[in-house]
């Protein structure tokens, strides 16, 4: 089963989680530091924060711009539930704004939704593609919110000539498994405000502040959100590879482009793309003709050894939400979950597996037209 996206684990990376194992200390230690200032050093900004997952990097970054029952944040309802949990768990309610076509935040209907409750903006960069960050940096200056940058999909991506986390007052990015590069679960929070992140940091190990000796202090409730030394070991392995990586992701993502050019089942994100993605994912988008049918074709392609997956159900459309949201419109977020299907794109693949892959979509897809009359 070749997947959609998976780790690529080379012998450096054993290694240097083998280093990592046999220093003083497997935890709390000096990798993690490290590997914090090479991911700042590498975006272009003051602060960085290692998690232990981007879920809870997401929580402290809503915790540390006070996020809570008297306020709500505009967010996407294409991503992984997570963005809007951790909203639910700082007692707060997301309010969900519709999707372009490219799965992406519309950036001209946020002003629509904003309140005097609204705290922040949150996007997502699906798949890897960046959000028109900088009319979301206007909208939330204008209005006096926070614009936190879901970027889980998009380490190493660029929005015109700027690094993705460079352009949010907060950005989180992923490091599970199947992400570009990986501490096989982990986050990052950046940022460039000290303030954020002091009380980040905070929620982040305990609330607890270390003074001198083992005197210590804590000053705010908090959690054990911390990475561990063999993640930071592993993260730092993978960073010196992440230009090869994405490298070879567009290099795929462009030869599918190309293949599946003019084909009448579907279209492809990436051939409309404005700027640098990760391509963490490569969606085909259906023609409607097929969506009734889309079920049976997953199966289908699942049969070739092709691991497809739907990147995303609409948030809003969960039975959790719906119980506290009631019942929400976004009429293009369900188009797009009824038309997307991710399929194979990364870094483990080669020009040839993507060419055997687009043989076996095409094939599939064949069997499903509908006859012309």
């Amino acid at each position: 089963m070749n997947p959609y996206s998976t780790q690529f684990i080379e012998d450096d990376d054993i290694q240097a989680v083998i280093n990592a194992l046999q220093g003083h200390s497997l935890t709390q230690g000096n990798l993690t530091h490290e590997f914090e200032q090479k991911i700042a050093d590498f975006i272009g900004v003051k602060y960085a924060l290692a998690f232990n997952s981007a879920t809870s990097a997401l929580y402290a970054s809503y915790k540390a711009i006070n996020l809570d029952e008297n306020h709500r944040a505009i967010t996407s309802p294409i991503s992984f539930v997570a963005t809007a949990n951790m909203m639910l768990e700082c007692d707060s309610k997301p309010i969900f704004c519709d999707v372009k076509a490219n799965g992406n935040i519309d950036e001209k209907s946020i002003k629509s939704y904003i309140s005097n409750e609204t705290k922040a903006v949150v996007s997502v960069d699906y798949g890897g593609n960046s959000v028109e960050a900088d009319e979301i940096q206007k909208i939330c200056k204008e209005n006096n919110l926070v614009f936190i940058s879901d970027s889980s999909h998009a380490f190493g991506s660029r929005y015109k000539n700027q690094k993705v986390g460079t352009l949010a007052d907060i950005t989180i990015f992923s490091f599970h498994a199947i992400k570009p590069i990986t501490t096989a679960e982990g986050g990052m929070l950046v940022t460039n405000d000290s303030q954020i992140y002091e009380k980040a940091k905070l929620i982040r190990s305990h609330g607890m502040i270390k003074k001198e000796l083992w005197n210590c202090d804590v000053k705010s409730s908090g959690f054990n959100f911390r990475m561990t030394e063999l993640q930071a070991a592993l993260g730092m392995s993978q960073l010196n590879k992440i230009d090869r990586f994405l490298n070879i992701r567009e290099e795929i993502a462009k030869f599918y482009d190309k293949a599946f050019e003019g084909n009448p089942y579907f279209f492809t994100l990436h051939q409309h793309i404005k700027y640098f993605s990760t391509n963490h994912l490569y969606p085909i988008i259906l023609a409607p003709e097929f969506w009734c049918s889309k079920e049976d074709i997953f199966k289908s392609l699942q049969k070739e050894g092709l691991g497809v997956q739907v990147h995303y159900k609409p948030i809003n459309e969960f039975s959790l939400y719906k119980d506290i949201l009631g019942e929400t419109n976004l009429y293009n977020a369900r188009d797009f979950y009824r038309a997307e299907i991710s399929i194979p794109c990364h870094q483990k693949m080669n020009l040839e597996d993507a060419r055997v892959s687009a043989e076996k979509i095409l094939s599939v897809f064949e069997k499903f037209k509908v006859p012309s009359h």
